[in-house]
């Protein structure tokens, strides 16, 4: 920086006094190439003064970040889109089931296939008869494993791995989702394990897992527990 810059800028600039100056001397930038390379601004065909590279900088970066907030929109609607059409699948399989034995392997068969879980598993709990491919709790177990989450609980929970049977090892989050079966009424559970740690985390909504436990329980309720 020359003697010449640095006293130049030690001095107050009135920018009221410089407005006015180029107002009245409107030719001034245009006739100082040098000045308006140093601004980032150029003359253009009709002598206006074009903001050139550092608007086109700024209009390429805007741009940028509209296409990415509209690819991740257009990500999540696809993503929407895709859960709610295997939730209907889901659905379908479930209604088809022919006994309790059979709706439980649909549910682990669903969790793999529909949503590419690790596990799908029916709980329940109490004392009397669980039906063939069901995991068996004790009474207070249910309590114990969900405690204050209420109606559904995300995420991972060790206590809960025991419900996934041989499977337990490959589980890294899941979610649960209590059941009111029959009546009088049995405690039970719809547990579902992902291999991946972000499968299932608290702060996911539980909409889709709620609906399908209703799904459980319609279905369920058809037969007797023999």
């Amino acid at each position: 920086m020359t003697d010449a810059t640095q006293a130049m800028l030690r001095q107050e600039v009135d920018a009221d006094a410089v407005r006015d100056f180029l107002r009245a001397a409107p030719t001034f930038l245009h006739q100082d190439p040098d000045l308006l390379s140093d601004l980032g601004l150029r003359p253009d065909a009709s002598n206006v003064v074009d903001f050139g590279p550092l608007a086109l900088a700024r209009a390429s970066a805007a741009h940028q970040r509209e296409a990415i907030v509209r690819r991740e929109i257009e990500a999540t609607a696809r993503a929407n889109f895709s859960a709610q059409a295997q939730t209907h699948a889901a659905v379908i399989d479930l209604l088809d089931a022919r006994n309790h034995s059979d709706l439980a392997r649909r549910v682990d068969d669903m969790a793999a296939l529909r949503f590419g879980l690790a596990a799908g598993v029916v709980v329940l709990e109490g004392p009397g008869r669980v039906p063939a491919g069901w995991h068996a709790l004790i009474d207070g177990q249910i309590e114990m494993i969900m405690g204050d989450h209420g109606v559904a609980r995300m995420g991972f929970h060790a206590p809960a791995l025991g419900l996934f049977g041989d499977k337990l090892d490959q589980i890294k989050s899941m979610a649960l989702v209590r059941l009111a079966l029959w009546e009088p009424s049995r405690q039970g559970l719809l547990a579902f394990g992902s291999a991946d740690p972000e499968g299932f985390t608290a702060d996911m909504g539980t909409e889709l897992v709620s609906f399908l436990a209703r799904v459980v329980e319609r279905t369920a309720e058809r037969w007797p527990v023999l």
